[in-house]
């Protein structure tokens, strides 16, 4: 039975978050749990005079087969196919919608084999990472996506339309109203439970999240200055998951901008690993604020969770050139600080802005 939401979700795609232009070459790639949607998307796409190319894939995000990453000689991995380069050098926009049914199905593949796949494709992925062109990740209610955040398949789906499908405009003034305090300010301190951190911003500009590229949206961000942070950060209060791996308890210090010491209760070796991949891994490419109203809970889930109102994340890695960043990595992973717990709070040049998770401004 068709969902009514699938369309208003994928009109919302089209035409908020893409702005698609009649002769278009449009690349749409999903899983093939997402056909509902996906075929929307590709219908809102024909209305509007454009190309769509569907690309469909099996592991969520990933647009490559598991069974080629695992098996392909390292040298392969390490080199992009040209069709594919010439395609992410030629689209107009792209869309991936993931869909997983098993949401850890990447963590038996070795970190350097997925690390030289992201880091082939890095400068291909450019026009994406500095937003030169439009594109949008977001998802598809499965039972793994579901299962993952301790939710039935139908609370799930109906706390992603409720995050989704929201007033875009009204979120978007409300989020520039704040956005504006950070872009005004040279140092952002975050303090909360074993965490005391700064970092400047001075120069740089926030970026609102308001219909961007990503659904859900809610957030607003930018990149610090690449040598500023000092301090420490604890991201014990959630899990952290990266490419199927599952981290406890991870605590990172910085100084003059890179990490210089780290530790997680559990994993830790695959933590140093991936901090290890190359230079800018140690380095942050991003710091992120939570304001999408409609999610509240953790969820196993960085597209969601990342947007937790009164929450933050910051991600080790490459950075966005759209707002200043430099940073070069073949990494970009962010990692979530909840903000509402007693004593928590963020400082602009010293004032504070958020307390436990509560705006003080405007």
């Amino acid at each position: 039975m068709l969902d009514p939401r699938d369309r208003e979700y994928a009109e919302l795609i089209v035409d908020g978050c893409l702005g698609v232009r009649p002769g278009w070459q449009v690349v749409v790639g999903g899983n093939p749990q997402a056909r509902p949607l996906l075929e929307e998307v590709c219908g809102a796409v024909a209305r509007r005079g454009a190309y769509a190319l569907l690309r469909i894939s099996f592991e969520g995000f990933l647009a490559q087969s598991l069974s080629w990453v695992a098996n392909a000689p390292l040298e392969l991995l390490e080199q992009p196919a040209g069709i594919t380069v010439s395609e992410l050098a030629t689209m107009d926009a792209m869309l991936f919608v993931a869909a997983p049914d098993n949401t850890r199905s990447s963590a038996a593949i070795p970190s350097e084999r997925m690390g030289a796949l992201q880091a082939a494709y890095r400068p291909a992925n450019k026009r994406m990472m500095n937003h030169d062109i439009p594109w949008v990740a977001c998802q598809y209610p499965t039972a793994a996506l579901a299962q993952e955040a301790g939710l039935s398949t139908e609370d799930f789906a109906q706390l992603l339309y409720g995050s989704v499908l929201l007033d875009w405009a009204a979120e978007g003034e409300r989020m520039r109203a704040i956005s504006a305090y950070f872009d005004d300010a040279s140092e952002v301190r975050i303090v909360g439970e074993r965490t005391d951190l700064r970092l400047s911003l001075d120069g740089r500009r926030m970026k609102v999240d308001a219909l961007g590229s990503n659904l859900p949206g809610g957030e607003f961000f930018g990149c610090p200055v690449e040598d500023s942070a000092e301090g420490v950060i604890s991201f014990a209060e959630f899990p952290a998951v990266y490419r199927g791996r599952e981290m406890t308890g991870i605590r990172l210090v910085f100084e003059a901008g890179r990490v210089v010491d780290a530790s997680a209760e559990t994993n830790e070796a695959y933590l140093i690993e991936t901090l290890d991949t190359d230079e800018g891994a140690r380095r942050l490419g991003e710091l992120g604020i939570g304001c999408n109203p409609g999610i509240t809970r953790y969820m196993k889930n960085t597209l969601f969770d990342e947007k937790m109102n009164g929450t933050v994340h910051l991600a080790v890695g490459n950075s966005y050139t759209d707002v200043g960043g430099v940073n070069q990595s073949a990494i970009h992973w962010d990692l979530v600080k909840d903000l509402r717990l007693p004593g928590s709070r963020i400082e602009l040049d010293g004032v504070v802005v958020q307390s436990e998770g509560a705006w003080l401004v405007p």
